[in-house]
């Protein structure tokens, strides 16, 4: 993981990535930054407008992001709690094998990852069940980057499609089971997106997945749920979030039955660290201190001086500042109470008929 490397490493890394991005991508960071900005100003556009371009909205946000995630957070861009005297890598790893094992995968399984990033928990799913596991992004670059690294870990049965999952180009009853990681909350339309899942879902098969969503303590009347509300969006993609229970009720309106639905970041942890702890500041953390007052200033100051040499591409700052927006509304809401980034649901396509 990125975010165990030393503080030269971690530099050295980021001054790479960033420097060849445009290259690498076939973008203009200011140019696209300027874009999701203007697409996240609500005097411009709307939530319904955003929804309805997802896509671009979606796309931008990941050609800015991606090269930032791998760089400070590694391979699986999500969240989860840390249980006592555990890694954050071995956190994350554990996260991703509590949905292999939900799911009871089997090495003759086909699953999909449904919005799979660069595929970091697909490789590490793959590893685990010995499973064939194929993922699907809207962004090229992830495809192209997450390919890259399944040959370079030698898994032949992990691959990345481009595609939207909206409109995925698999034929009906293609996967055995169907997993989702934090991805389903770029949809405009979770419903939708479950109706492409259980389609392409054999009968039996399950789907599970932590989704991103606002808990019913969330009020529309308060300032800063509100707030908080605004700069997740903002900072990670999204052209709305929702509540929970939208989720039940999307899923058993699509055809699923509903087995399992629970907000997971409230399951009990005695002693370990909540999933926003690695996004709260503080001076004796090398990764935290970056969200501390003084860490904000120097690496503004540094990604200034970098566009300046040219060392990284201009607007290269903007997108932090946009991500720096997502942490702190995730923080906030975590606070609250009033967002969850691991609302795990577990459901379950129907066999047919006569059949057991």
């Amino acid at each position: 993981m990125a975010v165990r490397q030393t503080t030269a490493g971690r530099v050295k890394h980021m001054l790479s990535a960033m420097g060849k991005q445009e290259e690498k991508q076939g973008i203009s960071v200011k140019s696209d930054i300027d874009r999701y900005d203007e697409m996240h100003d609500d005097s411009k556009m709307g939530a319904g407008e955003r929804g309805s371009k997802y896509t671009e909205l979606v796309n931008t946000y990941y050609n800015l992001a991606t090269d930032f995630y791998e760089w400070g957070w590694g391979q699986s861009f999500h969240f989860a709690n840390k249980l006592p005297g555990e890694s954050f890598a071995a956190s994350i790893a554990r996260h991703e094998y509590y949905l292999a094992a939900r799911l009871g995968l089997k090495p003759s399984d086909h699953v999909l990852d449904c919005g799979c990033g660069i595929g970091g928990p697909l490789r590490n799913i793959g590893r685990f069940s010995g499973a064939r596991v194929t993922g699907v992004t809207l962004n090229q670059y992830q495809v192209d980057r997450g390919n890259a690294l399944c040959a370079a870990a030698e898994l032949d049965k992990c691959k990345l499609v481009q595609a939207d999952f909206h409109h995925t180009p698999f034929e009906d009853e293609t996967f055995d089971h169907c997993y989702s990681i934090e991805a389903c909350c770029h949809s405009p339309d979770r419903r939708d997106v479950y109706r492409e899942v259980f389609r392409a879902l054999k009968p039996g098969g399950y789907f599970v997945s932590y989704e991103w969503c606002l808990t019913d303590k969330h009020s529309p009347d308060n300032a800063t749920h509100v707030r908080a509300k605004k700069l997740i969006e903002e900072g990670d993609g999204l052209p709305d979030l929702w509540y929970t229970h939208i989720c039940d009720t999307a899923l058993t309106d699509v055809g699923f039955e509903l087995i399992e639905a629970r907000d997971s970041a409230l399951d009990p942890n005695p002693g370990g660290e909540n999933w926003h702890t690695i996004l709260t500041p503080s001076y004796m953390n090398l990764f935290r201190l970056q969200f501390t007052t003084i860490g904000y200033f120097f690496m503004n100051i540094m990604l200034t001086l970098m566009e300046w040499i040219r060392l990284a591409p201009k607007g290269s700052g903007k997108v932090r500042e946009m991500l720096r927006r997502g942490q702190e509304g995730l923080v906030s809401g975590a606070e609250e109470g009033s967002f969850t980034p691991m609302y795990f649901v577990l459901a379950r396509k129907p066999l047919k008929k006569g059949k057991k």
